[in-house]
């Protein structure tokens, strides 16, 4: 097993976790591809793309030139989807790492440090939802470099968040994964939390029929309130 030390963030990190998320969020894309492919509603749709084409053409030619150019299409979509989540977050928390994360009672970013090198990160704030910022923490921004998985960082930098939230007395961590992430919900399961909803976040998002997970995890024993 490799050797690595998880640490709180530094400033001298902005550059590596940036681009350790932005890098982990685009390895999704080729996933989040055939996932689209794979859907029946989709396939239907090529088909009749297809024979419609075919039709009004003549040329069996035509239809699959119709259906590539789809093909090339539902990618440009799929990879403008997962670019957009990238700038909008460099754009706003991973803009100020710091001031986002390290400046709460309830808010942390930590970083998993190899070699002298960032090569995980994870962090956890207060949830959007105001029913869950009584009684939970969010788990956010958790990426490993490629790598480096397989050496049980991941899970590592998972089980700080659930002790961080459980020593502040919140009585559960939630979190959300999408729906090409598998590997991520395998870790998320092993690690306690249970699926407990989905969603599509935009209308391209539902017609790219891709969903959001949403995880929860409930911490044992009993727990006192935050304090505000």
């Amino acid at each position: 097993m490799a050797s690595y030390r998880i640490r709180q963030y530094q400033d001298k990190d902005f550059d590596a976790v940036r681009t350790l998320f932005a890098r982990g969020m685009l390895e999704h894309s080729p996933a989040g591809y055939r996932h689209v492919l794979r859907s029946a509603r989709v396939q239907l749709q090529l088909l009749v793309l297809f024979v419609l084409v075919r039709a009004a053409g003549g040329f069996w030619l035509l239809g699959l030139g119709a259906v590539a150019l789809a093909l090339v299409a539902i990618w440009l979509l799929v990879h403008s989807y997962s670019t957009a989540y990238v700038r909008q977050a460099l754009g706003t928390d991973m803009a100020d790492v710091r001031g986002t994360y390290l400046r709460s009672p309830h808010s942390c970013f930590w970083v998993a440090e190899a070699g002298g090198a960032v090569v995980g990160m994870v962090a956890v704030e207060p949830p959007q939802d105001p029913a869950e910022r009584a009684v939970a923490l969010e788990l956010k921004r958790l990426s490993v470099s490629r790598e480096h998985r397989g050496c049980g960082i991941a899970a590592a930098l998972c089980a700080e968040v659930l002790r961080f939230a459980r020593t502040r007395g919140f009585g559960a961590v939630v979190l959300s994964t999408s729906v090409v992430q598998v590997p991520a919900q395998r870790l998320y399961e092993s690690q306690g939390f249970r699926r407990v909803g989905a969603t599509s976040p935009s209308l391209l998002a539902f017609l790219l029929c891709f969903q959001v997970f949403r995880y929860r995890c409930d911490l044992p024993g009993p727990t006192a309130a935050p304090p505000r």
